[in-house]
C-alpha cells in the first residue's frame, strides 16, 4: 500500500506517492497562473486550483491504483484564504495569496489603535498582512452583501487545505488543522480554539471558521463518487510545519530552513508556547487529539526563491530557474551589487510591509550574471537574518542547518549558505518535504509508519556542506547587505517625503 501526498503550494500544485520506505512511486506537478491585479496585490482562482487538483489526481490513479492508496496528507500554502457558498460551493472571489498586502492600512489601523501586543501574545502573530485574518476582515468589508450572508452562516471560509478538502470530500468535510489554524491570527495559540476575542477584532462571525482538527489522524474520506473507493484524509499541516515534519525536527535545537517561493526557518520549541519580539509562535502539530500539541518559533522571509522567478518572469533575464547556478558561477563575485527581494515588502526579523525591492552597486560593468548571483545572495544573506535572531531570541547556538525546497537542490547557493552561516547544511535526499511530511502524518494516522520515529529512521542524506573560511571579507559583505536592507526600508518614508 502507498501514501498519497498533495502538496498545494503558491505557484503549483504537485501530488506524490511514496511507498513505505519513502521512495517516490509517482510524481505529477502542474503549475497555475499568479493574478496581479493592483501592485502589491497577489491573487489565486480557487476553481483554478480545484481544476488541477483534479487533474493531477486523476494523472496519478491512471499511473497507481486508487485501491492501493492507504491514505491522504495534504499541505498547503498556509495563510492564503478565500470565501465561498456553503450550499453550491462556489467560490465569492479569488483567494488573497499570503504575500498580498493589501490589508496593509487594516493593520496599520489596529496598530494605532494598541492591539499590536494584545494579538501577538493571543495568537503568536505579528500584526501583519501576511496572515489571513486581515484577508477575511477585507472580504466581509469591500464583497457587496457578503457579511450579511456571512452572519447567518451562508458563507465558508478557510485557508486552502479547508477549500479542496471541503471540494474533495464533497462537502462533508470543512476543517483545517492547528497548524494552519495558528496562521489565520484568530486562533488562541495555548488553548488552540477559536478565540472570540480575535474575531471580534477582525469582525469574522466564528460560525464561518472550519473545524480545528488534529494534523495526525483520520478527518474523514474523499466523497465516494470522486475517484471511485474512498480515501482516508489522515494527515493536514501547513506546508512548513509539514516539511519540519519530515526533517525530523521533533525536539528543541533542531533547525530547518524551506527554500520556496519565501524563505522559513522552524525550530520546534516543545509542548508549550513561546513568545519572542522578532518571531512568530505557531502551532507545528498536534497528533490524534487537540489536548496537547507541539509548538514551533518560526523566522519568515517573504520572498526567496521567488526572487529568482521575478528574474525570470518580470525581467526576463533568465530561461529558466535552474539556469541560475551556472550563471551566478561565471563571475567572481556580484561586482558590489546588492538586491534586497523586498517585492512583498519584509518580514522577519523586520515585518516591515512599507519595505521595497531594491538593487543598489550598479555599475556600466554590472551584467546579468552580477543581478542573478546578487539575487542568489540575498538568499544567503536573509537566511542568515533569521538565523542571527534565532540565536538571539532562542539563547542557543545552532550547529547545522536542515534544508529543503527547490532552491536547496542549487549546490551553488547551498555552499554559499554554509558559507555565510559558518554552520554546516545538510541536504536530505527528498528535497520535496513538504510532500514527504504530509505524508508521513497521513501515514501515522493510517498505520503505514508506528510513530514519528519510524517515519523518520528512512530518511537519507543527499549531501552536506561545509562552511569554508571567510572571515572578516564575509562580515563585511553581510555588513553592505544590511545597509541595502536599510535602505529598502527607507524607500515609503522617501515617497512620503516628496509627497509632501
Amino acid at each position: 500500500m502507498y501514501i498519497l501526498a498533495l502538496d498545494l503550494g503558491t505557484t503549483g500544485n504537485r501530488a506524490i506517492v511514496f511507498d513505505r520506505r519513502q521512495n517516490v512511486v509517482s510524481r505529477i506537478y502542474r503549475e497555475f497562473p499568479q493574478i496581479y491585479p493592483k501592485p502589491g496585490w497577489v491573487e489565486h482562482d480557487p476553481e483554478v486550483i480545484w481544476r488541477s487538483v483534479r487533474q493531477i489526481l486523476a494523472k496519478t490513479f491512471r499511473r497507481v491504483s486508487v485501491d492501493r492508496i492507504a491514505a491522504l496528507g495534504v499541505t498547503n500554502q498556509r495563510e492564503t484564504v478565500l470565501l465561498w457558498d456553503k450550499r453550491t460551493g462556489r467560490p465569492l472571489c479569488n483567494a488573497i495569496v499570503w504575500q498580498c498586502r493589501r490589508t496593509a492600512p487594516l493593520c496599520e489601523a489596529l496598530k494605532q489603535k494598541g492591539l499590536e501586543d494584545f494579538i501577538h501574545k493571543r495568537s503568536g502573530l505579528f500584526l501583519d498582512p501576511y496572515f489571513s485574518a486581515s484577508k477575511i476582515a477585507w472580504f466581509l468589508e469591500n464583497l457587496k452583501g457578503v457579511r450579511k450572508r456571512a452572519e447567518r452562516g451562508d458563507v465558508l471560509t478557510g485557508t486552502i487545505d479547508a477549500w479542496i478538502v471541503w471540494k474533495l470530500s464533497g462537502g462533508a468535510l470543512h476543517v483545517t488543522d492547528v497548524s494552519n489554524a495558528s496562521r489565520t491570527m484568530l486562533l488562541d495559540i495555548s488553548r488552540r480554539t477559536w478565540d472570540e476575542k480575535l474575531c471580534g477584532i477582525f469582525r469574522v462571525p466564528p460560525k464561518i471558521l472550519p473545524r480545528v482538527v488534529p494534523s495526525i489522524g483520520k478527518a474523514g474520506v474523499t466523497a465516494k463518487g470522486l475517484f471511485g473507493t474512498p480515501i482516508p484524509i489522515a494527515g493536514i499541516a501547513g506546508d512548513q510545519q509539514a516539511a519540519a515534519f519530515a526533517q525530523g525536527c521533533f525536539k528543541p535545537g533542531i533547525l530547518k530552513n524551506t527554500y520556496g517561493t519565501g524563505l522559513f526557518m522552524l525550530e520546534n520549541i516543545g509542548r508549550a508556547p513561546r513568545f519572542s519580539d522578532n518571531l512568530l509562535t505557531t502551532a507545528a502539530w498536534a497528533e490524534k487529539d487537540l489536548s496537547h500539541a507541539d509548538y514551533a518559533v518560526e523566522g519568515s522571509v517573504f520572498v526567496g526563491g521567488a526572487a529568482i522567478g521575478w528574474l525570470r518572469d518580470g525581467l526576463g533575464i533568465l530561461k529558466k530557474a535552474a539556469d541560475s547556478e551556472k550563471l551566478a558561477q561565471s563571475v567572481p563575485s556580484s561586482g558590489g551589487v546588492y538586491f534586497v527581494p523586498a517585492l512583498a515588502g519584509l518580514g522577519a526579523p523586520y515585518w516591515d510591509p512599507g519595505a521595497r525591492g531594491t538593487i543598489i552597486g550598479i555599475t556600466r560593468g554590472t551584467t546579468r550574471a552580477h543581478l542573478v548571483r546578487a539575487a542568489l545572495e540575498a538568499i544567503a544573506y536573509q537566511t542568515r537574518d533569521l538565523l542571527e535572531v534565532m540565536r538571539r531570541d532562542m539563547k542557543k547556538d545552532f550547529k547545522v542547518l536542515r534544508v529543503d525546497g527547490g532552491a536547496s537542490g542549487n549546490n551553488f547557493l547551498m555552499q554559499l549558505q554554509a558559507d555565510v552561516l559558518g554552520i554546516p547544511v545538510e541536504r536530505p535526499r527528498i528535497l520535496e518535504t513538504t510532500a514527504l511530511g504530509a505524508a508521513g502524518m497521513a501515514g501515522i494516522g493510517a498505520g503505514t509508519w508506528r510513530d514519528r520515529e519510524e517515519f523518520l529512521s528512512f530518511r537519507k542524506l543527499d549531501r552536506v556542506f561545509r562552511p569554508k573560511a571567510r572571515g572578516e571579507e564575509g562580515e563585511r559583505f553581510y555588513g553592505r547587505w544590511k545597509e541595502a536592507v536599510r535602505r529598502s526600508r527607507g524607500w515609503e518614508l522617501t515617497i512620503d517625503r516628496k509627497k509632501v
